[in-house]
C-alpha cells in the first residue's frame, strides 16, 4: 500500500508541476479565424494562386521597411510561432521570406531591423523580387493587426528551470 500511495503522489506532483509551467506561458494574442490556414510563407511562394485570400497568423524578423505614399510595406523573414505565437527563431533556419501590407505610414523607428513581430492578415498574392542577387517569390500579405515584441515579452513565461547532471561554474 505505501508504494501505491507514492506513486499516486508523485504523479499528482507532476502533473501539477506541468500545470504551474504550462500556466506561465502567454496566452495567444491574436484567435484564428475559420478561414485562417496553417501554412508557411515558402509553401505559399510556391503556388500562391493556390492559398489567394486565405488568412494567416505569422511572424518573424523584420527585415526591413519600406514607405509608399498611400502604404508601407515590412518585408519579414519568417519563423515558426510558440504557442504564444512568438517567433521560434532558435529553430535554425527561417520559412521564407514575405511583405506585410499596410495601410498608411509605418513609422520605421516603431518597426526597427531585427525586431521580432507576429501579425495577423490576409494572403493578397505574391510578387517577384531580389534577396540581395537572388530572385525570389514573396508572398504579399495584407496586415489586420500586428504586434512588435519587446526582449521583456519574448522571455515572459519561459522556465528558468533546468535539469541536469555534471558539474556547473559560475564565474
Amino acid at each position: 500500500m505505501p508504494v501505491r500511495l507514492a506513486s499516486y503522489l508523485l504523479r499528482g506532483m507532476a502533473i501539477a508541476s506541468l500545470t504551474a509551467l504550462a500556466a506561465c506561458a502567454p496566452a495567444p494574442i491574436y484567435k484564428p479565424s475559420s478561414n485562417t490556414i496553417a501554412v508557411p510563407p515558402n509553401a505559399v511562394a510556391q503556388s500562391p494562386d493556390r492559398f489567394a485570400n486565405a488568412d494567416v497568423i505569422w511572424g518573424g524578423r523584420i527585415v526591413q521597411v519600406n514607405n509608399f505614399h498611400d502604404h508601407s510595406e515590412i518585408e519579414i523573414l519568417g519563423y515558426p510561432l510558440d504557442s504564444s505565437q512568438r517567433p521560434k527563431v532558435d529553430n535554425g533556419g527561417g520559412w521564407g521570406r514575405f511583405v506585410a501590407v499596410v495601410p498608411g505610414y509605418v513609422e520605421s523607428f516603431d518597426y526597427p531591423s531585427g525586431s521580432l513581430i507576429t501579425l495577423t492578415g490576409r494572403i493578397t498574392g505574391s510578387r517577384n523580387g531580389n534577396v540581395g542577387e537572388a530572385g525570389y517569390v514573396f508572398p504579399t500579405v495584407s496586415v489586420a493587426q500586428s504586434h512588435v515584441w519587446t526582449a521583456a515579452e519574448m522571455e515572459s513565461g519561459k522556465s528558468n528551470v533546468s535539469f541536469g547532471i555534471g558539474v556547473g561554474v559560475v564565474h
